[in-house]
């Protein structure tokens, strides 16, 4: 398996310190706290190790305090309720003491029911654009250094998207991102982990879509972005080592927080998950 698959695999991998405490590990990368991404998906592994014969289909988190990199973080889980048809698990995530995110995640046994979805957006295919996995060297070096450090991580994920991105460009665009996306390599056959693996990517991408119509972005190092919180729904079984279209879009900012939808298609066009994020975006003053 790629070196860098392996790796975020290890960070689901959570000890069970206690019936319903977890402890999960942290990685730098390249952003100034832990990766919202990774408490999520971490998170709600917490709470799958205390359900059997569920899929989780919604979940609702918000983020506290900034998280510390170089720590691990515990997971407190509270078994809420088991009903006959769903469960529900609520999960408080603590460092150093200190509640730093909490979420709450409902799961269901599988059946079947009324079936329709959105259309997905005629856009072009992964193999027609351009891998985005880090900035040319060229590139790189004319960035901010906290811009840069986050860009040119390896990542064990591939992304390409479907507008061009120009990380030097400052023009404004509509309120709208395509991108492509999957694993570098073949995941194990565990929808469980597949969910929480699209728990963790989802975070990628998503508000910097609210930034697009304001002639500048996190790029420019002019804007301080930071998730408040973050809503994921989950409708059919899907991989993720396979190509996934993550269609967003940002139908207000205000207040200095924009908030953004999302939707993830299969290469066939079905609808697979649907997330929402609300997030702070505030004007460095200079």
């Amino acid at each position: 398996m790629d070196q860098r698959l392996s790796d975020l695999l290890r960070q689901f991998e959570l000890q069970r310190l206690e019936v319903n405490l977890f402890r999960g590990e942290s990685r730098d990368i390249g952003s100034p706290q832990v990766f919202g991404g990774q408490v999520l998906g971490q998170a709600l592994m917490a709470a799958y190790s205390t359900i059997e014969g569920r899929v989780v289909h919604s979940l609702h988190a918000y983020f506290l305090r900034r998280g510390d990199f170089n720590h691990p973080i515990v997971y407190q889980v509270d078994r809420s309720r088991d009903g006959h048809s769903f469960s529900s698990r609520r999960v408080i995530a603590i460092q150093n003491g200190e509640q730093i995110f909490t979420f709450s995640a409902s799961f269901q046994l599988s059946e079947t029911g009324l079936d329709h979805h959105a259309s997905m957006p005629e856009v072009s295919s992964p193999e027609n654009l351009p891998d985005w996995s880090r900035p040319s060297a060229e590139i790189a070096a004319l960035l901010p250094e906290k811009i840069r450090r986050f860009l040119v991580r390896d990542r064990p994920f591939e992304f390409r998207p479907v507008e061009p991105i120009d990380f030097l460009d400052r023009l404004p665009a509509p309120p709208v991102q395509n991108i492509w996306l999957r694993s570098v390599g073949q995941l194990p056959n565990d929808d469980r982990l597949h969910r929480c693996l699209l728990a963790y990517i989802s975070d990628f991408n998503l508000l910097t879509t609210a930034t697009r119509p304001h002639a500048g972005s996190f790029i420019t190092g002019e804007m301080v972005q930071a998730s408040i919180d973050h809503a994921m729904w989950f409708h059919r079984p899907f991989r993720l080592d396979q190509w996934l279209l993550y269609s967003m879009d940002s139908p207000s900012a205000a207040g200095a927080r924009g908030f953004v939808r999302g939707s993830f298609y299969t290469r066939e066009g079905i609808l697979v998950a649907s997330t929402a994020q609300e997030g702070l975006i505030r004007v460095s003053k200079k």
